[in-house]
């Protein structure tokens, strides 16, 4: 079974050069790429930038995706907030929050969410990770070693599908060796992704572990996509592998 997997740093939905509130741009960028999961970064909640807009819900419905989650990190003077959503095709059964935030520094954290896939009639449990990391070198390699030592995820079985991705700023491109020795897989020369209007970073990034294939990795490069955001979105799409007996933890949460 195939999934797309789509990473975006929306930007509160304002466009990176014009600076405009639009989430239609958003949807529509979004809706062409056609993703079963989406993990979206710097989203806003009862922000006045945004008309208040709780905007998980906002681009929820108009993407028809019903199973949706949203954690604040960061208060907005003025009010509100915003933080990272996770938005699907598959229903949510679980999510948290991990924080990840360093002393002193900015709040940061991952959403973490649990999906139940259905494929052949057969259940599968999925967990997704959303990012978004910090700017300082020194701050993303302990970010991620706090993610590598927490729960649940020291307790997920090695063959369990799990998805890591996110605004991982990685202006480097080391994070990838951080998180090998744990089993994840990437694209090595993964897509500049920053800026939206002429990309010269790849700070945004997709990784798997566990029962599933990488099949490809790909930038947005829609003239909307240009303008939309400050980040271009990734798509990744990846094989869950056929399984006669799953993992423990891929069983998931009873269902009533």
């Amino acid at each position: 079974m195939k999934l797309r997997v789509l990473s975006y740093n929306i930007h509160k939905c304002i466009g990176g050069v014009d600076r405009r509130y639009e989430p239609r741009r958003i949807v529509d960028v979004i809706r062409g790429l056609e993703p079963d999961v989406c993990m979206l970064q710097e989203v806003d909640a009862g922000v006045p930038r945004s008309n208040r807009d709780r905007q998980v819900d906002v681009l929820g419905e108009e993407l028809g995706m019903k199973h949706r989650c949203w954690y604040p990190n960061v208060d907005v003077r003025g009010g509100g907030q915003y933080g990272n959503a996770i938005l699907s095709r598959y229903p949510i059964v679980e999510s948290a929050n991990l924080d990840l935030t360093i002393r002193f520094k900015k709040a940061r954290s991952a959403l973490h969410a649990v999906l139940r896939v259905r494929h052949d009639g057969v259940d599968r449990t999925v967990h997704a990770y959303n990012m978004h990391l910090g700017l300082a070198r020194y701050e993303r390699k302990i970010q991620l070693r706090k993610f590598l030592e927490s729960h649940p995820f020291q307790q997920l079985h090695g063959d369990t599908p799990v998805v890591v991705g996110g605004d991982l700023n990685d202006v480097y491109g080391g994070l990838g060796e951080l998180l090998a020795p744990a089993g994840f897989r990437g694209i090595e020369q993964r897509p500049r992704t920053f800026p939206a209007w002429g990309p010269l970073r790849a700070l945004d990034a997709i990784f798997v572990r566990g029962s599933m294939d990488y099949l490809g990795l790909a930038r947005c490069d829609t003239e909307l996509a240009r303008r939309a955001s400050d980040h271009r979105p990734l798509v990744a799409d990846v094989r869950l592998h056929a399984v006669k007996h799953a993992p423990h933890d891929e069983l998931g949460p009873a269902q009533s």
